[in-house]
């Protein structure tokens, strides 16, 4: 993507929340997207990274949590939004992909059933026109489109194929944003990379700005152009994905890359080398 198209701001939060008399999981927290650009936002179990995720996508229940500060897409503020309009804004304009592909999907209905029923959500069209969307989708996750697989269950692909189905109904409207929470943690090591491979492609292909919440800062390092720390309900440290690898400035953060492993030696003269 350009950098003309990189500066331009899609979502600017400033947010706090907190549940009951419990100290705030969120003090503050800022955080900036910008079209075109993938974001990665770290920390550790618990530290407040799903219930930011949450707040953007109006899921959080308003008579338990306490919810201040602004949250601005597209240059308006979602905060004050009832829920009919922020319903018509999920999986419209803002998407979501969860963790675990076969607790997200129905198990009972078929995979066309769940595209078709994503699609109508927030279209009108018709069928052919429906049918196409799906195909684009799912050729877009380098799944195929054949009536043989739109015909299975969720519980008849592994969960790889059930990851890129939920991505193919998250990007069926090509959103301008697409939240991944801890999308590939539960996947094995070659299929997390070949999903955050797909993350990355897709942002390079339709423009479409991701969040990335990961605990990983190895496979975030991969994909992001830029990073943010979370911890202590703080953003602590944020920056370019380079500078805040290379340089970190926050003691949080300098943990965090002492706890990444490291090639013993003579591998790493060997992987350099080739």
């Amino acid at each position: 993507m350009g950098q003309e198209l990189k500066s331009e701001v899609l979502l600017a939060a400033r947010v706090s929340v907190g549940y009951g008399d419990k100290p705030d999981v969120l003090c503050d927290v800022e955080v900036e997207i910008r079209r075109g650009e993938v974001l990665g936002l770290i920390g550790q179990s618990g530290s407040g990274k799903s219930t930011l995720a949450m707040a953007i996508l109006g899921l959080l229940d308003r008579k338990r949590t306490r919810i201040s500060g602004t949250i601005e897409f597209e240059g308006f503020d979602l905060l004050p939004l009832r829920e009919r309009d922020l319903r018509s804004l999920r999986g419209r304009k803002i998407a979501l992909v969860l963790q675990s592909p076969l607790s997200s999907l129905n198990p009972a209905l078929k995979i066309r059933t769940q595209l078709r029923e994503a699609w109508g959500a927030h279209a009108t069209a018709s069928k052919m026109e429906c049918d196409n969307a799906i195909r684009s989708a799912l050729e877009s996750v380098t799944l195929p489109s054949t009536d043989e697989f739109l015909k299975k269950h969720p519980a008849q692909m592994s969960v790889g194929q059930a990851q890129r189905v939920l991505i193919a109904m998250a990007i069926l409207h090509r959103p301008a944003l697409l939240i991944a929470d801890e999308a590939t943690s539960a996947l094995d090591v070659i299929t997390q990379s070949e999903i955050l491979s797909l993350f990355r492609e897709l942002n390079r292909t339709t423009g479409m700005s991701i969040l990335y919440i990961s605990h990983d800062l190895a496979s975030v390092a991969g994909i992001c152009d830029r990073i943010a720390i979370l911890h202590q309900a703080q953003i602590v440290e944020q920056g370019a994905t380079a500078e805040v690898m290379s340089h970190p400035q926050h003691e949080y953060t300098q943990r965090l890359m002492s706890a990444l492993p490291r090639l013993p030696q003579a591998a790493a003269a060997k992987a350099a080398a080739n």
